[in-house]
């Protein structure tokens, strides 16, 4: 199947830059992730959990110290079940704590990448896993890729069947009570599925970017849009369209794919904003 994506694109696309083989993989990681970014986003922004997001990213960090240290040969596959921990436990204790989010947020944020850099440092072992704090697009597998078909396909599946929910939930909660929705179970849902395509993307997008590349897509489609339709739909354009320019911007210049990606996704919110204004 993989080979017949291959030949497809050199069909598609005879550039120079689509004749690699790494190139091709970063190009079919890119149309699986950059869409996920942006459709999770939008409720991202709608429920203000940018700063959970970014917690997220720290957790992973520390699930891949713990894979790591318990010796294993992909740590990314300890981080999902940590990070999806973690994302439950933010989740109940913010349900149920009279402590502000931000506050709640803020402190596991912080024991989470300190514990990761404590972990990853220890006996001098940091500088082994310290690409996951920039990431590498480039680095990807074609079984990585398989991996992303799958967490792809089970995010929109849950998003076709949980959308009317998820959107009540985030505009009025006490109201989706009143209506029957379970809204804890899909607050824990949702936060788990944010939990697990973060982690899935951190070893090519990067620590210090990838809450970026979560918010900015869907920041700049809410200046746009004009319904929940249009909100959706830009997001997950602006998501793209970032990821496929700054893939091409990035080798052409030889500089770092998930930085580019976020750069222009920045630009895009910038543009967004100054119409928006007028």
């Amino acid at each position: 199947m993989m080979s017949g994506l291959y030949d497809l694109i050199d069909i598609i696309l005879p550039f120079q830059w689509a004749s690699h083989m790494f190139m091709k993989n970063a190009l079919l990681a890119v149309l699986l992730v950059t869409p996920l970014f942006g459709l999770l986003g939008t409720m991202v922004v709608n429920n203000r959990m940018a700063f959970f997001s970014d917690a997220l990213g720290h957790g992973t960090f520390t699930g891949i110290a713990i894979g790591a240290i318990v010796g294993l040969v992909n740590p990314v596959y300890a981080a999902v079940i940590f990070s999806v921990v973690f994302a439950v436990i933010i989740t109940l204790i913010k349900n149920f704590s009279r402590e502000s989010t931000d506050t709640i947020i803020g402190v596991f944020s912080s024991l989470a990448i300190a514990l990761g850099l404590a972990i990853m440092s220890f006996g001098g072992s940091f500088n082994k896993y310290s690409s996951y704090l920039i990431g590498d697009l480039l680095s990807i597998t074609s079984k990585e890729i398989a991996v992303l078909a799958i967490v792809f396909a089970a995010v929109i599946l849950i998003w076709i069947l949980l959308f009317n929910k998820l959107l009540l939930t985030a505009v009025n909660t006490a109201l989706a009570a009143s209506r029957g929705v379970k809204t804890l179970a899909l607050d824990l849902l949702f936060t788990s599925m944010v939990a697990v395509v973060v982690t899935i993307a951190i070893k090519w997008v990067g620590l210090l970017l990838i809450n970026s590349l979560l918010v900015l897509p869907a920041a700049a489609a809410r200046n746009a849009a004009k319904n929940v339709r249009t909100f959706t739909l830009f997001s997950v354009l602006t998501a793209l369209f970032s990821g496929l320019a700054g893939l091409v911007i990035s080798y052409y210049l030889n500089i770092a794919t998930g930085a580019t990606i976020v750069l222009i996704s920045g630009v895009i919110f910038m543009i967004s904003l100054i119409f928006r204004r007028r």
